[in-house]
């Protein structure tokens, strides 16, 4: 029987608490998020982000590749860091461009002041125990012309029982406007807006062990929910299946 463990001791576990996870990874080059993510997120913004475009970035280590696109973005853009460990040196003096502010927060607690028109998580949800709740709020942060882009693992996510449920995972996010690209492990969604999937998180497991990138990850574990008709703006009106 696995010991599931609530958010607040996941946020303890070594396992979360990586301090290699976006600790060296840029902006461009061989380990970097143009890489990883298939596009480069300055480029992108430059081009759909308008004058003063937001860029949040969960899990975002030391913040480089962020720092490394504000001198290329206009000086009305906003770019933001979210890490539950924070960056273990001080940020760079940043010349001119963007706006830089890196948070150290758990992300279960912490809530934007603005949308964005890009939100991104490179590497960022395995170690998270509420994988889907982490999703469904990007999905409200993000503007209406924006893009969520996050590296995403469907094994990780299981049943109360033991069992995957990767697949009804992937149908209803593909439901809710979600596309994956099972090659990158990338979950993309263009368009903010309200999502709600029915499942209901009931702990996370730090002994999961390594998934598809070789690290040591978490397991996230849901019970079937019904959501409602006309209740979709809360998980918190899910009915959980027993």
């Amino acid at each position: 029987m696995v010991r599931l463990i609530s958010d607040s001791e996941l946020s303890a576990s070594s396992v979360v608490a990586n301090s290699t996870m976006n600790r060296e990874r840029g902006l461009g080059g061989v380990n970097s998020y143009t890489r990883e993510l298939g596009f480069d997120p300055a480029a992108w913004l430059r081009e759909h982000g308008g004058a003063a475009p937001g860029w949040l970035d969960l899990c975002s280590g030391e913040g480089r590749a962020l720092a490394e696109a504000a001198g290329a973005l206009p000086a009305g853009a906003e770019l933001t860091g979210v890490d539950l460990v924070g960056p273990l040196v001080p940020p760079p003096v940043l010349a001119a461009g963007a706006r830089l502010r890196l948070v150290t927060a758990a992300l279960a607690d912490w809530v934007p002041e603005r949308s964005y028109q890009l939100i991104t998580c490179v590497h960022g949800l395995h170690y998270l125990g509420d994988q889907l709740g982490a999703i469904a709020r990007s999905a409200a942060w993000l503007a209406p012309d924006g893009r969520f882009a996050a590296h995403f693992d469907p094994e990780s996510v299981r049943r109360p029982d033991g069992s995957g449920a990767g697949r009804a995972v992937l149908a209803a996010l593909r439901a809710a406007g979600f596309e994956y690209r099972a090659r990158r492990h990338l979950l993309l969604l263009d368009g903010g807006r309200s999502v709600v999937l029915p499942f209901a998180y009931v702990g996370a497991d730090p002994a999961a062990g390594p998934n598809w990138t070789g690290q040591p990850a978490v397991g996230s574990y849901y019970r079937r929910a019904v959501v409602p008709p006309g209740r979709a703006e809360s998980w918190a009106n899910a009915v959980v299946e027993r």
